[in-house]
């Protein structure tokens, strides 16, 4: 029973839920912006085998498998079209996919719309699914005595589920590192979760986020499931702890 309310509560509410399926209009104007921003990394097929991709760590996203890590969907649905802009726009802190801020709010939907047509997956509607709500930052992250003992909560809870692939310090130097791929048979690293800058910026709510959707393609599963939002929440509080433990040590 309990997993079962744990499941109800982070089913997406999917009853007014209209995907918004590509737009053929902007495909030209997104195959331009392509050619002359993302194809030397992604590839002219969207297969990730671009001129630069050989010494690029780690690997270009492939479009065609239809498969993207970083959403704010739930774990196997296509990302939004906002979640693709958003990576477009503000990149992938620690990788070479850098910011295109240049490009304007047309050219971002036309290039979002040019990535979709590497992959049937676009064209099926059970692939969709609406956005999972992100709940706010717990008011007890202010309080330090809270926050603190949210942290032990959290240690605990790393080291259940978390020690093995980003190490006893979580610095991504877990016991089954060296064995992990992802879906494409590259080397999947885990994130130094010491670090300021995570992938997607510093905000917790990201963390909350990827505990969420988790990272398709990779070892990194979603905890939508297994972990209540309140022990999620703790595991973002431990985290943040191993971030100021490595900020004092400088």
């Amino acid at each position: 029973m309990v997993f079962q309310a744990i499941a109800q509560e982070n089913k997406p509410n999917t009853s007014a839920f209209v995907p918004v399926m590509p737009n053929r209009d902007l495909f030209e104007q997104g195959r331009y912006v392509y050619e002359q921003n993302c194809m030397i990394c992604h590839g002219r097929y969207g297969d990730g085998k671009g001129e630069l991709s050989a010494t690029l760590v780690p690997k270009p996203r492939p479009f065609a498998s239809g498969v993207f890590k970083f959403h704010t969907t739930p774990a196997g649905s296509l990302p939004t079209n906002e979640d693709l802009k958003r990576t477009i726009r503000d990149g992938l802190a620690g990788t070479a996919m850098g910011m295109f801020t240049r490009l304007s709010d047309s050219e971002l939907n036309a290039v979002v719309e040019y990535v979709k047509s590497f992959s049937r997956k676009w064209r099926k509607v059970e692939n969709y699914a609406s956005q999972l709500p992100t709940p706010s930052l717990p008011l007890w992250f202010a309080k330090d005595d809270e926050r603190k003992m949210h942290s032990v909560k959290g240690s605990e809870i790393f080291a259940a589920t978390c020690i093995t692939c980003h190490g006893p310090n979580g610095d991504g130097k877990g016991i089954l590192t060296p064995t992990l791929k992802d879906m494409w048979d590259e080397p999947a690293v885990p994130a130094d979760l010491r670090e300021s800058w995570l992938r997607r910026g510093m905000d917790l709510r990201e963390v909350y986020l990827a505990l969420l959707t988790g990272r398709d393609g990779t070892p990194m599963v979603s905890f939508a499931q297994s972990l209540t939002e309140e022990q999620r929440w703790d595991l973002v509080a431990y985290v943040d702890s191993l971030r100021k433990k490595k900020a004092s040590e400088k």
